[in-house]
């Protein structure tokens, strides 16, 4: 089975769901990151962490007025990952620290759309990285490997720019990689 590789953000009120919401969510083709998904959401809880809040620059109530219900969001992220992976390809949920993204994104999928395309698994850059360059996980910071992987883009908390970013950190990385194993 072939594999197309998204590239997902999210931005949540605290550190896990249920508990807290998750606000926005953006996601890219790694391979053709013109082809996005953004969607912001209303809340789900009025829980929210501070410092978590301040990081996205999102207000509650002004989600809770305007923003899409989680159930019409995960239905236009699975209609949009339809869409844009090929028949016969599997979607391979792509993240920068995959595992608290993907944990958001994973819950939302079952509790508002009862099954999660991606499946069980994220593949995490983060973990990718230090495998690939054997460095220490203090290393795999966003900005450490931006600048060892010489790439354009950077991340801001805003869910879609951020996915777009962790897109062409995997593609430069990949790219790396199979450089290596050529040599």
């Amino acid at each position: 089975m072939n594999e197309t590789f998204i590239s997902v953000d999210i931005e949540a009120s605290g550190p896990v769901p249920g508990e807290f919401s998750m606000l926005s969510v953006g996601a890219c083709l790694v391979y053709e990151p013109t082809q996005t998904f953004e969607r912001v959401l209303k809340p789900t809880t009025k829980n929210f962490d501070p410092e978590a809040l301040a990081v996205t620059g999102f207000d509650l109530d002004e989600l809770t007025r305007n923003g899409q219900t989680p159930e019409e969001c995960m239905r236009a992220f699975a209609d949009w990952l339809q869409a844009v992976v090929p028949s016969g390809s599997k979607p391979v949920f792509v993240g920068l620290n995959a595992a608290f993204d993907w944990s958001f994104v994973n819950y939302y999928f079952i509790k508002f759309f009862g099954v999660n395309p991606f499946g069980f698994a994220p593949l995490d850059i983060k973990a990718m990285y230090m495998g690939v360059f054997g460095c220490a996980w203090k290393d795999t910071k966003s900005s450490l490997m931006s600048k060892a992987l010489n790439a354009e883009l950077q991340g801001n908390h805003n869910a879609l720019i951020d996915a777009v970013f962790q897109a062409e950190l995997f593609r430069l990385m990949h790219q790396k990689s199979t450089i290596q194993k050529r040599d």
